[in-house]
């Protein structure tokens, strides 16, 4: 289809707008469309909107847009429309579409060319519309000017004016000649004055005055009002009308002005009018046709309106009577009989009562008498009052309600109905003296029971007011079972109710009952489950009783019959039984005759079947009157004859007994008797114990005022016969023989002397026994009162400084078991009796000033059941004893005073068993006397478990006290040594090494001997004590060491002690004779404590060897007890030695045994022991035949003395003698013979004190502790030696002194033989071999210093720990070059000012594995490891403090610190840290390893160990990123690397200072000598690094 050809343009005089139109040329972009603008298809609003032909232009590009809107509008219709034509009809619509568009885009083309082609003629456009517009002006003035002339002007005049009208209006300002139909037609006549009106108005008042003055006005419409001008009469309830006149003739009718109808209902009204306003109009308009021409004409207005409104009343009663019946009650209750609207209203209710004429009520209108209201009649008749009443209240008042007349009508035959039931009960209740009371609404008739009665326990009997039936209830007791019987019989024969009044009374009484022993332990119940009936009358079924079972005495049952006053059947009365039953499971169950006793638990044989059946055993009838009437109660008051008897309280004095009020349902007898026979029963229970324990007893009796019941006791039995009868009677039963329950029910007893029982006899003063409950718990006790005359001893406690002393003894009576109270009674008193005869006889003895037994102690407090002594400098340590039934002895507890610990606590069961042997307080006092001091001193020993000894994860104790005997304690260090010390007279005590035998010469098995005991206690013996604290004879018989840890002197000293010997710690005025053959260790026998005492100390399992004897030798001699080895599964080993008490031994040792003995079973003898090389029983010393041996042998005994020649040491003193080489003192055997210190040496041997060598800084402690330490350190290097291969051990002639050799070094370690508290290591090079080349290198004399002085205040130091001495071996055993480094690390950790100022950190070596390091090594383990050439060590580094100058202390408080593992590699010579794989480290060990590897990476050197430049390079340039950028330091350590490396933002470990144990100096930078020569690990010592960064 060819493209129509362009239109030619138009010539100028053609073209749209040119001309008359004052259009012209339209500038280039817009284009003229005011000729055609829908020519473009540009909707005609659009067009408007643009402004149309305010400038007749519209812009291209809204021209554009409008087309293509319309071309996609077109184009969207097609596409809805084709798919419902043919195909045909779609190519034409197709085809018409595609020419429209065409066409339409061809114009628009050749609109916009030609729009751009006519710019030139722009400026003429405008001029020709200029010229146009003023040519246009001017034609329009001429044209409008030619039409004015022609037209307008033509006809054009001045109006005629008005002058008269515009004078009068301009003049007067009113215009008056307006036509006067204009007045009459609009203008409003003028209205009346207000005077007029009022003259008017009052003239009517009395013209309707007059009107009813002379007229016949009815009595209904006597109330009116006359005002302003008419009359207003009101009917109540009914209605109000306004009437008027219209004039003064007595022929104007009267006007009704308006009506008001006062009849509402308020119930279903809803507050709306009754009348509808068309009913009213009609009403209106009916009255006044009927006032036209009616002489009666107010008769007419009140008969028409008075019968309306009472149709109204009956209908609005009828509407209210059908909503009831419908909504609320049924037609059982009310319905409406009869309707007649307008006449009467007939409903019906109480449809259930079966009555003749039926309860119905009728509201009707007065037939007789038009005028009058609504009446009520009813049926049955009510009275002329009651029925207006009933009127009055529902239908004549302001509320018209049904409800409210049915409601009254109700109430008041209600009342009639219970006036007469009134009558009927007083009929046949004539002799009780009560009242009945009818009142209420609805009325409610109360009928009294019981006399006195509660309100709430009256009848209280009403009708339903819906059916009209008789309701009772009791409302204290609504499940009463009787009152359901009681209505029924009023509702129906009421013969049967006398006889349901009397089992209401009884019902109600037993419910008083239960009330009353509600707070009483006491249960009432009216049945008992009994398998036959009892045969007496009272418990027959029928009859009313009570049963009261007691709590705390199941077999006590109170009966409590019930009866009627024969003249007042209102009141009752109780009578009482007590009866005694048993339980039995069936009619084959027998029964003790014991149930009969008075005892309430009879021990049965226990049954899986419940005993749940009841048999009555025993009945006991009261006397009321003298239960009732007691001591303390008073006879019943009468108060007023119509009024109940008041009880008083039982428990409170007459005054107040008249004013207690009981409420009715508190039935005071009944509580009184139980409460009687609660409290005596478990006392005449008790007094039968006390009887058959044929104790004397005075009975019960009430005490003065009545307080308390109490239970005289006369006297209690002498303990040790009471005990033996028991055991006796009980060995009896059991069919056992009695010898033996002789053996041991008396035998370890003490003698109560006669004159000591009769002294307490007379001081008992009374014995009583009282109940009483606790105020917590609420359980009932037995308090006894044991009443004394003063005491014996004087104390020093403010409440025992009278003369009278109290003791209060509680027991319970829950478990009804009173043979185990009095059994627990006579247990206290033998505590009493016993404790009694120990302070009798201490008593006499403190009075003896010769004794000084007021110097040693004082007697704080001394209460018959415990006897409190203070002893001590202060007397402020204490020890309590008292009488233990549980294990027939005496006990002892110790308590610390405020400043001062009681050591003696270690020692309690020795001390008891000692005072269970002698039975005196003397010796007791005296042992505590002397031993308290060395106690003491041991107390402060330290007992707390430690680490690492010898295994890392096993706790070991530092020190462990195990006492044998109260004069011997033995001592455990560490599990490993054990020290024996005896406590002597003259402030002596004597100590031996544990370990060494005295029965063998081979060791404790558990135990190794201390080398060096001997030397050590003796720089701590006072050599003038010790002689003063032996005999004279000592010196010439000097004593094996058997012989010397004698307690007596032997056997014979013994058998003193038991027929009544003197302490050893009693002075020479209180010793008796001594034996020759005394060894001068005047000390008890040692007694070891039972075998559940001491859980360190197994029982022996082998029986006594002999008896107690006094001859000597083996086989009467009775101290080679036989102890057990330590069992198995005890936390820690116990030695052998400590002899334990065996329960087939139970008589105590005179000696102490410290082996097994000979038996070969546990006695195994030491190969290594240095006992079988140096004892002198192996080799004849020329010189010292007498030398004292370790043990002696087996059977041999203890008294033993070597028959050899003069010359001997003398082994109390402890002294060395003369004759015996000084190096005698070092032998591992010489520990065995005991060594005499003074208490003052022993106090210094355990007090903690400052290290001797003041470089140590570690915490206090005890020389004892130090030396042990160092002797076991010294032991574990001596096995250390011979587990390592490297270390070879070489023989020394020194005892004591441990040698070997390693790699070029050979090392000594010696005690410092001073004071022998420190270790010292010496070290010296070994001579090179000739034949070796090149000679090896060899540390300078300076180093081994240093590694000695290391050892001595690292390794060797408290704590003493075994794995630091396998780190020193192993760093001994490294080659000489690389020990040299470490030797630098050890000289920079022991001074560490010489590192000077270019270091950040000071370092120290670990010796054991720290438990802040990475876990390579278990904790507490040696944390130098070698191995595949390659050494494991750790460094503990810890960061400098800044700000610290010259004379300015350094805080090491928050100094960082860090625990770095570091390997050093032998073969390559590199240095870094240790690393696992997957461990997350902390920035500053990040920091740290990045160091040592570049250092390793930049500065490998071949000709010197890089171990302590890589250290000294990490002190020097790690750094932290919290810390401020530091200046270069002016020296570096090692080979240059450069600038610091400051990496690592945090630390490892925050910990103080680097070295604990050692303060931090003053870092100096110093100059250590000329540089020397460079070789194999030969390297320039702590000198300038002139490498380093300047």
């Amino acid at each position: 289809m060819a493209p129509t050809p362009l239109p030619l343009p138009l010539p100028l005089e053609q073209m749209p707008g040119v001309g008359g139109g004052g259009g012209g040329y339209l500038p280039a972009g817009q284009v003229n469309i005011t000729e055609n603008p829908t020519a473009f298809g540009i909707p005609l609003h659009a067009y408007l909107q643009e402004g149309g032909p305010r400038i007749n232009t519209m812009s291209l590009s809204v021209l554009i847009d409008f087309i293509i809107q319309r071309t996609y509008h077109e184009l969207t219709v097609l596409a809805e429309l084709l798919p419902r034509k043919t195909d045909m009809e779609r190519k034409v619509e197709i085809y018409n579409y595609a020419a429209r568009t065409r066409h339409l885009f061809t114009r628009l083309n050749a609109l916009v060319k030609w729009g751009n082609s006519v710019s030139k003629v722009d400026k003429s456009s405008q001029i020709m519309s200029f010229l146009d517009k003023q040519n246009m002006l001017f034609v329009e003035t001429a044209d409008m000017l030619a039409r004015m002339s022609r037209e307008t002007l033509v006809r054009a005049r001045l109006p005629n004016f008005h002058i008269p009208a515009a004078v009068e209006v301009l003049t007067t300002g009113t215009y008056n000649r307006l036509p006067t139909c204009i007045r009459e037609r609009i203008v409003p006549a003028d209205a009346i004055t207000p005077a007029e009106k009022r003259q008017t108005l009052l003239r009517l008042n009395q013209v309707i005055q007059h009107r009813l003055v002379t007229g016949k006005l009815l009595p209904q419409m006597r109330e009116f009002r006359i005002k302003n001008g008419r009359v207003t009469f009101e009917v109540k309830h009914e209605f109000s009308v306004a009437l008027t006149v219209m004039g003064d003739s007595p022929t104007v009718p009267w006007r009704l002005l308006d009506i008001d109808v006062l009849v509402e209902d308020k119930e279903t009204g809803d507050g709306k009018s009754l009348v509808h306003p068309l009913q009213v109009n009609y009403i209106h308009q009916l009255i006044q046709a009927r006032l036209v021409e009616n002489p009666n004409a107010l008769s007419e207005v009140y008969n028409c309106l008075h019968y309306f409104c009472q149709s109204l009343q009956l209908e609005v009663l009828y509407t209210q009577t059908l909503r009831l019946n419908y909504e609320r009650l049924d037609d059982n209750n009310i319905t409406p009989e009869e309707y007649i609207p307008g006449v009467k209203l007939t409903v019906s209710y109480w449809r259930d009562l079966k009555s003749e004429l039926g309860y119905r009520l009728t509201v009707q209108s007065d037939p007789s008498e038009i005028g009058r209201p609504l009446a009520v009649v009813h049926v049955p008749s009510l009275g002329a009052k009651e029925s207006a009443e009933v009127a009055d209240r529902a239908v004549r008042s302001e509320h018209l309600s049904m409800e409210r007349l049915i409601v009254h009508t109700v109430y008041i035959r209600s009342v009639s109905r219970l006036s007469d039931l009134k009558l009927e009960f007083q009929a046949f209740l004539k002799d009780v003296d009560c009242e009945f009371n009818l009142q209420g609404t609805p009325a409610i008739l109360t009928v009294p029971v019981l006399s006195p009665c509660l309100r709430a326990e009256q009848i209280h009997i009403t009708i339903d007011t819906h059916t009209g039936m008789f309701r009772c209830h009791v409302p204290k007791h609504l499940d009463c079972p009787i009152t359901e019987e009681m209505q029924d019989c009023l509702n129906g024969d009421r013969g049967k109710l006398p006889a349901l009044l009397s089992e209401l009374r009884f019902w109600i009484t037993h419910r008083r009952c239960e009330k009353t022993l509600q707070h009483l332990p006491a249960t009432a119940t009216e049945t008992l489950p009994f398998l036959a009936q009892p045969e007496q009358e009272l418990l027959q079924q029928g009859r009313h009783k009570i049963y009261v079972k007691l709590h705390r005495h199941p077999n006590i049952v109170l009966v409590v019959q019930l009866k009627e006053k024969t003249t007042m059947p209102n009141e009752m009365e109780y009578t009482f039984h007590l009866g005694f039953v048993a339980y039995q499971k069936d009619e084959a169950d027998m029964i003790d005759d014991s149930a009969k006793q008075l005892v309430s638990v009879v021990a049965q044989p226990p049954s899986d079947i419940p005993k749940c059946y009841t048999k009555l055993m025993r009945l006991i009838e009261f006397d009321t009157f003298v239960a009732t009437h007691g001591p303390g109660t008073e006879v019943d008051a009468e108060v007023s004859p119509h009024k109940r008897k008041s009880n008083g309280d039982l428990l409170a004095p007459p005054a107040k007994q008249q004013k207690t009020i009981f409420p009715a349902y508190f039935i005071p007898e009944l509580a009184h008797v139980v409460a009687m026979c609660d409290e005596k029963i478990p006392f005449m229970n008790l007094a039968q114990t006390l009887s058959k324990h044929n104790i004397p007893h005075s009975g019960l009796q009430v005490e003065a005022n009545a307080t308390s019941l109490v239970l005289k006791i006369l006297a209690l039995p002498q303990p040790g016969k009471t005990v033996f009868a028991t055991n006796q009677a009980q060995q009896q039963q059991q069919g056992g023989p009695q010898g033996e329950m002789k053996a041991c029910g008396s035998s370890g007893l003490p003698k109560i002397e006669q004159h000591v029982w009769d002294d307490l006899m007379r001081r008992v003063l009374s014995i009583s026994v009282r109940s009483q409950t606790n105020k917590n718990s609420q359980v009932r006790i037995w308090v006894v009162e044991f009443v004394f005359y003063s005491t014996p001893l004087q104390s020093s406690h403010q409440k025992e400084q009278g003369s009278r002393r109290t003791v209060y003894l509680t027991y319970e009576q829950a478990n009804h078991d009173f043979s185990k109270t009095v059994e627990d009674l006579l247990n206290d008193w033998s505590k009493i009796v016993y404790l009694y005869t120990l302070v009798h006889d201490f008593a006499e003895q403190l009075r003896n000033k010769r004794l000084s037994l007021c110097d040693m102690l004082v007697v704080k407090s001394y209460s018959y059941m415990n006897l409190l002594l203070g002893y001590g400098p202060k007397k402020e340590v204490s020890c309590n004893i008292y009488w233990s039934v549980q294990s027939h002895g005496f006990r002892l507890t110790f308590v610390g005073g405020m400043s001062a610990v009681n050591a003696h606590s270690m020692m309690r069961d020795q001390l008891a068993q000692h005072l269970n042997q002698q039975h005196s307080l003397t010796q007791i006092a005296q042992i505590l006397h002397e031993t308290y001091s060395p106690m003491s001193s041991i107390a402060k020993l330290p007992v707390l478990p430690f680490l690492g000894i010898p295994r890392p994860q096993v706790p070991v104790l530092s020190f462990c006290m195990l006492a044998q005997s109260p004069c011997l304690m033995r001592l455990t260090y560490q599990a490993v040594y054990c020290l024996e010390l005896r406590f002597r007279a003259n402030r002596l005590v004597s100590i031996r090494d544990g370990a060494s035998s005295r029965f063998e010469r081979n060791v404790v098995e558990e135990f190794t001997p201390i080398q060096g005991l001997k030397a050590f206690l003796s720089k701590y013996v006072d050599e003038s004590a010790a002689y003063r604290g032996r005999a004279a004879h000592e010196d010439d018989n000097p004593l094996s060491p058997m012989g010397l840890e004698d307690n007596f002197g032997g056997p014979s000293s013994v058998a003193g002690v038991s027929a009544g010997g003197s302490s050893p710690f009693l002075s020479t005025g209180m010793r008796g004779p001594q034996s020759p053959r005394d060894s001068g260790l005047r000390f008890p026998a040692p007694h070891t404590p039972p075998s559940s005492s001491n859980p360190h100390t197994p029982a022996s399992p082998h029986p006594s060897a002999g008896g107690a004897g006094g001859g000597s030798g083996a086989q009467g001699h009775g101290n080679f007890n036989l102890t057990s080895p330590p069992a198995p599964h005890m936390p820690h080993p116990s030695p052998s030695g400590l002899m334990p008490s065996s329960p087939l031994n139970p008589q105590p040792s005179p000696h102490m045994v410290h082996s097994p003995g000979p038996n070969t079973l546990y006695m195994q003898s030491h190969q290594d022991s240095p006992f079988t090389a140096m004892s002198p029983a192996n080799n004849n010393w020329p010189g010292s035949p007498s030398m004292p041996r370790p043990s002696p042998r087996p059977g041999q005994s203890p008294e033993h003395k070597s028959t050899g020649g003069g010359g001997g040491a003398g082994g109390a003193a402890g002294v060395v003698d003369r004759g015996v080489a000084r190096g005698t003192l070092n032998r591992p055997w010489a520990g065995a013979v005991p060594t005499l210190l003074t208490h003052e040496a022993l106090e210094t041997l355990c007090r903690p004190s400052p290290h001797p060598n003041k470089d140590i800084n570690v915490p206090d402690m005890s020389p004892l502790e130090r030396f042990l330490g160092c002797v076991y350190m010294r032991r574990q290097l001596h096995r250390n030696i011979q587990s390592e291969e490297t270390l070879t051990a070489l023989n020394s002639t020194e005892p004591g002194v441990v040698l070997f050799k390693v790699d070029g070094l050979q090392c000594q370690v010696v005690l410092n033989q001073m004071h022998m508290q420190t270790l010292h290591l010496k070290i010296s090079q070994l001579p090179p071999m000739p034949d070796k080349l090149p000679p090896p290198f060899q540390l300078s004399p300076d180093d081994l210093l240093v590694i000695e002085q290391y050892f001595d205040t690292r390794v060797a130091a408290p704590p003493y720990r075994p794995n630091s001495l396998h780190s020193i071996c192993r760093l001994l055993n490294l080659p000489a070059q690389v020990l040299k480094d470490f030797v630098q690390i050890m000289r920079l950790e022991l001074k560490p000012e010489l590192g000077g100022d270019q270091l950040k950190w000071t370092v120290q070596m670990c010796m054991r594995m720290p438990p802040s390091a990475v876990p390579i090594v278990p904790c507490g383990n040696a944390c130098v490891v070698l191995g595949r050439m390659k050494i494991l060590f750790f460094l503990q580094i810890t960061r400098i403090p800044y700000g610290a100058g010259v004379g300015v202390a350094k805080d090491w408080k928050d100094s960082p610190s860090l625990v770095l593992p570091i390997v050093y590699d032998i073969q390559t010579n590199v240095t870094q840290m240790a690393e696992r794989n997957g461990q997350v480290n902390s920035p500053t060990m990040t920091a740290a390893s990045t160091l040592l590897r570049r250092f390793a990476e930049f500065n490998a050197q071949q000709n010197q160990c890089t171990l302590f430049p890589a250290i000294s390079d990490l002190l020097t340039n790690l750094q932290l990123a919290t810390e401020m950028p530091q200046p270069p330091p002016n020296q570096s350590i090692g080979p240059p690397v450069g600038v610091g490396v400051g990496v690592g933002v945090g630390v490892g470990v925050v910990g103080s200072s680097p070295n604990p144990m050692m303060p931090m100096q003053q870092l100096q930078p110093q100059q250590v000598g000329p540089q020397g020569p460079v070789g194999p690990g030969v390297y320039p010592q702590m000198g300038p690094n002139p490498g380093g960064p300047q």
